[in-house]
């Protein structure tokens, strides 16, 4: 796995540097930051949908199916006593003309997304100083 390296470039900005590529995230307005970039919150969410969305795609791609009109949206129920999402529901609009024989199996490609599988079975942490 690769390590990645925090670095803070000014006010509520934070990035992050991996593999070649810096992800910069912000708060919101209301928060504090600029609200230039997305918070990390925000890319996280974001990196379960665009996992579950690339099972489905490579899905359809296997199956030669056209993804034209295809679109995952995830939607996100808060617990309003924590304030912490409580449910996350991905909703899968077919393409027209997706075969019906193969919809419980794209369901069941979607549920392979790493992202969400490291959710269901989380890791430990650990945070020292140096």
């Amino acid at each position: 796995m690769p390590t990645i390296e925090v670095g803070f470039p000014k006010g509520k900005k934070v990035s992050a540097n991996m593999k070649g590529f810096t992800i910069e995230t912000d708060q919101p307005l209301d928060e504090g930051g600029g609200g230039e970039n997305p918070s990390p919150f925000d890319l996280f969410l974001s990196s379960i949908a665009t996992c579950t969305g690339f099972y489905a795609l490579r899905f359809c791609e296997s199956k030669n199916i056209d993804m034209k009109g295809m679109k995952l949206v995830l939607d996100t129920k808060k617990n309003p006593e924590s304030g912490m999402i409580e449910k996350m529901e991905l909703r899968l609009t077919l393409p027209d003309g997706f075969p019906e024989k193969y919809e419980k199996a794209i369901i069941r490609s979607m549920n392979l997304c790493s992202v969400k599988k490291h959710m269901m079975d989380p890791p430990e942490f650990s945070i020292i100083t140096d």
